[in-house]
């Protein structure tokens, strides 16, 4: 008995074996990053964190039937990535496609990859453009808020303190044009706000004097996207014109974090630096809100050593945990978690619609906290409004924040919101409290006066019209004689009286 029951255990623990066997998939996965460690989200950024993604995964008991074969392509935000994936294409098709980031390149990959009924899952691609995701963009999920996510937070602002007017000043390469995507989720969002748009070419030294006419014509709020030593320069010459004094409040963006979008830096070492920092006094930066949590800082320490282990040369931020290294290691998270969840229902790993609605409309755990994907494939963003609230020390910290999911604007405690109260700006008048049927004031009165006016009309048409009755009889009776003459001046007689 006993022999029987070992030989049954050894015959069942081979089967166990060969039905995980059976069950383990190779998934091939497609990342676009460019090698140029230029951008913030290059390869020697950004892999470090897939890789320990797949790790992540293939550690843990519900993905262990899994195998991500991770394939890095270098992508040039031109034409590099749809090159290479038509290249690769031909001899087989990748399961996941992670990236590319750069509107213009990742616009040509999506198309191709829903197709071909490809997942594509980017940190990128965050222009409005990629909203649309019914037809050439059906298998985009982005795993970063986009620009018109971010826009939701000036449309709170907007609302919550009654601004009425807009300047965009924003920097424009016409190449890859990332301020021009950044303010267009913004000016996409403001619907109802009188809004100016101000480009300024690439390359090309600042008119501070052309920029400035332009804010003292807006009257109100300014937002900004370009370098920080534009910015720097733009808030000196606004505090010395006096445009800070509270007339216009002052924005920039600011989502990863790098001088190229204008990092609120105020410091730079020279003769300017107090005046700087007192005209950085009236800048506020919008920025992504951060959650830390022991799982994240472990994460980060990882990745400066493994930043650290390559000695890259030409990066010495790369060991920087941005946007964009958090999330593309999310993406492979996500993917796993909607691949495990269609394969328990019997579909294939080929079958990218089914994989792709299930990474939609969900909310999961990511490396720095929860990731809310809504309905469209597009993650809910969280952000910060960060201030100067120590003039002497020049230092930041939040003041409000913005909670995408829920759309809630919450000004953080001991902020008042009198500092987002523009002085010249008039405000809205008092309601009413009067008893008016529910009526508003204006409503009523319109109510009132199409009365009056319509009582008025009616009896100017009755008197006309009574005169006009006496006139006809009597000019019957006085030419019945003559019955052609009778009918040329009754309708003399008619128009005459039309007319008056």
């Amino acid at each position: 008995t006993m022999l029987f029951l070992c030989s049954l255990c050894v015959a069942l623990s081979a089967a166990l074996v060969q039905a995980v066997a059976d069950v383990t998939e190779n998934i091939e996965v497609l990342a676009f990053l460019p090698q140029n460690n230029s951008y913030l989200f290059s390869s020697a950024r950004v892999a470090p964190a897939v890789l320990y993604a797949q790790r992540r995964l293939e550690a843990d008991a519900r993905f262990s039937g899994f195998r991500f074969n991770v394939h890095f392509e270098d992508s040039d935000c031109v034409n590099g990535a749809m090159f290479a994936l038509v290249e690769r294409a031909c001899a087989r098709k990748p399961h996941l496609i992670l990236g590319p980031v750069c509107e213009y390149e990742a616009a040509a990959v999506v198309r191709l990859a829903s197709h071909w009924n490809v997942p594509v899952v980017s940190a990128g691609a965050l222009a409005a453009g990629f909203s649309k995701k019914k037809t050439e963009y059906a298998q985009l999920t982005r795993i970063a808020p986009s620009y018109v996510k971010m826009g939701e937070i000036f449309a709170a602002m907007f609302e919550r303190f009654d601004w009425r007017s807009a300047l965009l000043v924003y920097e424009d390469d016409r190449q890859e044009r990332n301020c021009f995507f950044t303010l267009e989720g913004i000016y996409h969002m403001l619907h109802d706000v009188d809004m100016k748009t101000y480009p300024l070419d690439d390359g090309v030294a600042l008119d501070t004097d052309k920029v400035l006419q332009n804010i003292v014509d807006t009257e109100a709020v300014v937002i900004m996207c370009m370098p920080a030593e534009k910015i720097r320069e733009l808030m000196l010459a606004a505090h010395a014109r006096q445009l800070t004094g509270g007339n216009h409040m002052f924005f920039n963006v600011d989502l990863f974090n790098a001088s190229s979008y204008g990092n609120g830096s105020w410091k730079k070492g020279d003769k300017h630096d107090n005046n700087a920092k007192q005209a950085f006094a009236f800048l506020n930066t919008v920025t992504l809100l951060r959650t830390v949590k022991p799982e994240f800082e472990v994460f980060s320490e990882e990745m400066k050593a493994s930043v650290k282990k390559a000695e890259f040369q030409d990066c010495n931020d790369c060991a920087d945990v941005n946007m964009f290294v958090e999330g593309f290691h999310d993406a492979v998270l996500l993917y796993a978690i909607a691949l495990y969840e269609a394969t328990k229902h019997g579909y294939s790993k080929r079958n990218g619609t089914e994989i792709t609605s299930r990474m939609w409309n969900r909310t999961f755990e990511g490396i720095a906290g929860p990731v809310s994907i809504d309905e469209n494939g597009d993650r809910n963003g969280d952000f910060s409004l960060i201030a100067m609230t120590n003039t002497s020390s020049g230092t930041y910290e939040a003041v409000a924040n913005y909670f995408g999911g829920n759309g809630s604007f919450q000004l953080l405690p001991g902020i008042s919101a009198d500092r987002f109260t523009l002085k010249g700006q008039r405000k809205p008048p008092p309601e009413i409290t009067e008893k008016s049927c529910g009526l508003g004031v204006s409503a009523l009165t319109g109510v009132i006066v199409g009365a009056v006016l319509g009582a008025a009309m009616l009896i100017t048409f009755y008197f006309i019209r009574k005169n006009y009755k006496i006139t006809i009889e009597r000019r019957t009776q006085a030419e019945e004689c003559n019955t052609a003459k009778h009918r040329q001046l009754r309708e003399d007689s008619i128009r005459s009286n039309f007319s008056v």
